[in-house]
């Protein structure tokens, strides 16, 4: 009994943490205003970068902040307050705009720097739960962070009012990024090193076998040549080409294991005899990721890329898009 008892209290707190806190950042939503948009159009309209700065508990909400702006198309970094008076002042520029998060708006370390801020002539965006603190009224633009209650229970731990806090920080950023038009593309620029990335960046180009790589043969290769040839390139098919250097066909595993199941001659069966025509293509500036699709589509496991003019120019497999990690 007793374990039921400690089970249902435990998933009671756990609600109550979610009541609380979805219910500051609803009165956050009740409460924002036209502040919001004059610090939107501020840093919209910012020349420089946005740094972001807190301490503590609100340091790491602004080291969050400062990567999601970073990452959506608006040049942000961290700045810890400390680092700030010991030199770090000196990364900031006149064009930049600052936003300055402490729920108290008294931190000493957040006052020690403002000051500098101020005689840099530097644009002053505050997130705090005290409109009369110290840091609001030194600021030139105020955000309210004010939570009615903390989700902790003793009324200590920062957790309803640091959710508040990302929460407004995600606002702005997606705002931003919106009013920038930036797209999936743009986000992949500044993601080079994760899946996301590389699926919006690698093209067909980018993992191509060309040249003397490239599995070729002419419509009146034997079928001798032809596994010769594939056997010899390694991915598992062929490209077909006319006389004039044109692609019309394509020659797979299966096609041959269903010419050998026929016991064709090999010294006498061509290419043209077995080869599928009008085989799947990939343009060259192509994203590679549209392979995926096709090849669960269509149960194929390559493609033959071509340039603008429809000319064969490569061909890639399965095995290239593991080796690129798109898959």
């Amino acid at each position: 009994m007793k374990e039921a008892v400690d089970k249902a209290k435990i998933l009671a707190i756990a609600h109550q943490v979610f009541n609380d806190e979805m219910q500051g950042i609803k009165q956050l939503s009740d409460n924002l205003d036209d502040n919001f948009i004059k610090v939107i159009m501020a840093i919209l309209n910012c020349r420089g970068k946005v740094v972001v700065s807190g301490v503590g508990k609100s340091g790491h909400i602004a080291r969050k902040i400062a990567a999601t702006f970073a990452s959506t198309g608006t040049p942000a970094f961290f700045m810890h307050p400390t680092e700030a008076i010991h030199g770090d002042l000196g990364m900031i520029e006149s064009d930049d705009v600052a936003l300055i998060i402490s729920y108290s708006g008294e931190a000493d370390e957040i006052l020690s720097m403002v000051p500098a801020l101020k005689r840099k002539q530097i644009l002053l965006i505050s997130m705090t739960a005290n409109k009369e603190s110290s840091l609001a009224k030194l600021s030139d633009y105020f955000l309210n962070i004010k939570v009615e209650k903390e989700a902790c229970p003793l009324g200590l731990a920062p957790t309803t009012s640091t959710t508040v806090s990302l929460a407004l920080g995600d606002a702005l950023a997606v705002s931003l990024l919106s009013l920038r038009d930036f797209r999936a593309e743009d986000f992949a620029l500044s993601h080079p090193g994760g899946i996301l990335g590389r699926r919006l960046l690698i093209t067909s180009g980018d993992l191509m076998h060309t040249g003397e790589a490239l599995p070729i043969v002419t419509e009146d290769a034997i079928l001798k040549d032809v596994v010769m040839e594939m056997s010899g390139k390694g991915l598992g098919f062929t490209a077909v080409l006319d006389k004039n250097d044109k692609l019309t066909g394509v020659i797979t595993d299966g096609d041959l294991r269903r010419a050998l199941d026929k016991s064709l001659d090999i010294f006498s069966t061509t290419a043209y005899d077995i080869m599928t025509e009008s085989p799947k293509v990939l343009k060259k500036n192509a994203l590679a990721v549209e392979a995926i699709e096709l090849m669960q589509k269509y149960k194929i496991t390559g493609f033959l890329v071509v340039d603008e003019t429809n000319s064969l120019v490569g061909a890639y497999n399965l095995h290239d898009l593991f080796k690129a990690k798109l898959i």
